[in-house]
């Protein structure tokens, strides 16, 4: 009895274990199959990593990127590639970071680059996108551009598209010039066999540019400059300012104008230095005059320009030098009997640099005559344009528009406060009666 029931009790069991082994075996092909899927999924992400690999990023593409100043990845731009030297199958690119200035564009290699395929996908759908969206309106509105004098903004914007171009990628890295190394920030039009060189070595007093640091050192044997050539027409402690004539001094000023043009982004002036004076200025000791910064001025400006290009070296930056330049400008204008303005459009830098020059001023003259005075005869003063004292006031909420006429409003205490902000920058001072120049005639000649 007992043998008939495990036996019925096998035979009860069967039947339900049937089904079951019938839906593992089921289950177990459905996954191989997504198995597969996946596997082949895989498979192909891999192989577009591979081709990915070999073709490199396309120039366009956005992607994080691992910026070298924090350590932190940054959304960049890719402005152009070039294969890495020593391995055929590898890349550099030269990026954009989106968040920052172009001075700190810069090549990086493919380890710094993390691409998101998926969202490299997105965007070049949304590109595509927008130039469909581009040319669409570009044919709506052609017939209105060239009605409106299209033509001119096209060409402007034409020459402008092909500056950028040019001027897209810094061709040289570094340059050496005293003791300093100096990381540059823009492209600079070297002849073709100094435009690739990673450094380049200059001479301090001549400005001379060199591949080799040897070619440097022979060279200094033989350079007697110790200060920049022209007339050394201000000196105030170890403070020096010289002016150097563009016609006199051409190779120097080219030099200098090169030189610059890696520090300054929409600077057109290379060498055709003729029409300009150059007003280095210089900290010496007793190896010689080392230029801090300089700034340019046309001979004969009929803008009333009493500045066309300034620039701090780096290694000086964020010491008031900038300042100074400004001051010394507006003190030959005085001497001039001008009222001057910087020429336009200033860059970012040049901007702040002169926003602050004339707050300084402008205040310290309110505060001295208690608001009491008119925008014409602090012009008169300063030897500052009307249209800038009234925009640095307005950006100061200083002045207000009434009845037609600008009107100072300010109190003391307000003064106090601006100027306390103002003075922490403030670490020189340009000595007028230390200038010893006279102004210049050229009877229309450069």
């Amino acid at each position: 009895m007992e043998e008939y029931e495990e036996e019925e009790d096998k035979s009860l069991i069967s039947p339900v274990a049937s089904p079951s082994i019938t839906e593992s075996a089921g289950n177990s092909s459905n996954n191989n199959k997504n198995g597969n899927r996946r596997i082949t999924r895989s498979a192909k992400e891999k192989q577009e990593k591979e081709k990915e690999k070999i073709e490199g990023l396309a120039i366009g593409a956005k992607v994080p990127c691992l910026w070298r100043q924090d350590g932190r990845y940054h959304q960049a731009e890719i402005i152009e590639r070039r294969r890495a030297k020593g391995d055929e199958n590898a890349w550099e690119y030269y990026v954009h970071y989106t968040e920052f200035n172009r001075r700190l564009d810069e090549w990086v290699t493919e380890a710094d680059v993390n691409p998101d395929l998926s969202e490299l996908k997105k965007e070049k759908k949304e590109v595509k996108e927008s130039r469909v969206k581009t040319r669409q309106s570009v044919k709506r509105k052609s017939h209105q551009i060239s009605q409106k004098g299209g033509e001119d903004e096209h060409n402007m914007s034409a020459l402008e598209k092909e500056h950028e171009e040019i001027t897209k990628v810094k061709n040289v890295q570094v340059i050496e010039v005293g003791k300093y190394e100096v990381d540059t920030w823009y492209f600079s039009p070297y002849p073709e066999e100094f435009a690739n060189c990673k450094k380049l070595y200059l001479c301090e007093f001549c400005l001379k540019y060199m591949k080799k640091r040897k070619t440097l050192q022979r060279h200094k044997l033989k350079c007697e400059l110790r200060h920049p050539p022209g007339n050394e027409i201000y000196r105030n402690g170890a403070l020096s300012v010289f002016e150097v004539d563009g016609r006199k001094n051409k190779i120097y000023c080219q030099n200098l104008c090169l030189m610059a043009k890696l520090f300054l982004d929409h600077k057109t002036l290379y060498y055709d230095v003729e029409p300009f004076l150059f007003y280095i200025m210089t900290e010496c000791d007793s190896r010689g005059c080392h230029m801090v910064g300089y700034f340019s001025k046309e001979k004969d400006s009929a803008n009333d320009y009493n500045l066309a290009c300034i620039l701090t070296l780096p290694p000086y930056q964020r010491q008031g030098f900038g300042k100074l330049l400004i001051a010394f400008s507006y003190e030959l204008s005085k001497k001039e009997l001008k009222v001057g303005t910087p020429e336009k459009p200033l860059s970012d830098l040049g901007l702040l640099s002169f926003r602050s020059y004339w707050t300084q001023v402008l205040l310290e003259i309110l505060r001295k005559h208690k608001g009491n005075i008119s925008i014409k005869d602090m012009s008169q003063m300063t030897a500052i344009k009307t249209e800038d004292i009234i925009s640095t006031l307005q950006s100061l909420n200083l002045i207000r528009y009434w009845k037609g006429q600008h009107i100072i409003s300010v109190t003391p205490q307000v003064l106090d406060e601006h100027l306390k902000l103002a003075a922490k920058y403030s670490k020189y001072t340009i000595d007028a009666r230390m200038l010893h120049w006279t102004p210049p005639k050229f009877d229309g000649e450069c």
